[in-house]
């Protein structure tokens, strides 16, 4: 007989952040929106703007780059004054994730997700000692789409997609706009089959 396996529900992360790594440097904002749920009869995608998350948050060093910074388009002086305490908006991040996610386990998708995980987990561990998605719960765009393109990793950008697997929403930087964005990217991803369009 078949083990039962729990759904996965995916959901879309993107950060944005003063410097390489967290410690030393800031999570910034971060953003996030369901996609969708996958279970053993498939990936059924979710409208992304339905369910969606996003905090500015207080940097915790005064470390920064300012060419990292310039991305986000905050103003780090504003952060200092009025940003989200990290301690508060992780423990509401981790309890929106069990809430959106119930019945399912939660997966963090990401484009590319080794930069938003790298951020968002260090996050959750440092300020509330715990992850909804565990420890491994992520899964890269990138590789998902070198797998399905049988591409080396490192050949793929989304300027090498197809245009029917891009979201036709502006890549912002604006955390919760590219959560959207790749929210739609990733349910693209799931459903493409590369051998019937060739």
């Amino acid at each position: 007989m078949a083990r039962r396996v729990k759904p996965s529900l995916c959901i879309s992360v993107d950060i944005e952040a003063d410097g390489p790594i967290p410690g030393p440097y800031s999570m910034i904002s971060f953003g996030a929106a369901v996609a969708g749920r996958q279970d053993a009869d498939g990936y059924a995608p979710a409208a992304p703007e339905a369910y969606t998350f996003y905090r500015e948050l207080r940097p915790i060093s005064e470390d920064f780059v300012p060419e990292a910074l310039a991305v986000s388009g905050l103003d780090r002086d504003r952060l200092i004054a009025e940003g989200s305490e990290p301690a508060a908006a992780m423990a509401e991040f981790s309890t929106w994730v069990r809430e959106v996610s119930a019945g399912a386990q939660p997966v963090m998708c990401g484009y590319p997700a080794s930069y938003d995980w790298t951020f968002l987990y260090w996050y959750l561990i440092r300020f509330t000692g715990a992850s909804p998605f565990g420890h491994s719960g992520c899964l890269d765009m990138k590789t998902l789409y070198a797998t399905k393109a049988r591409l080396p990793l490192r050949a793929v950008a989304k300027g090498t997609m197809p245009r029917e697997l891009l979201s036709r929403r502006r890549h912002t930087h604006h955390a919760l706009d590219d959560a959207i964005e790749q929210a739609e990217l990733f349910s693209n991803l799931m459903a493409w089959d590369p051998t019937s369009s060739a």
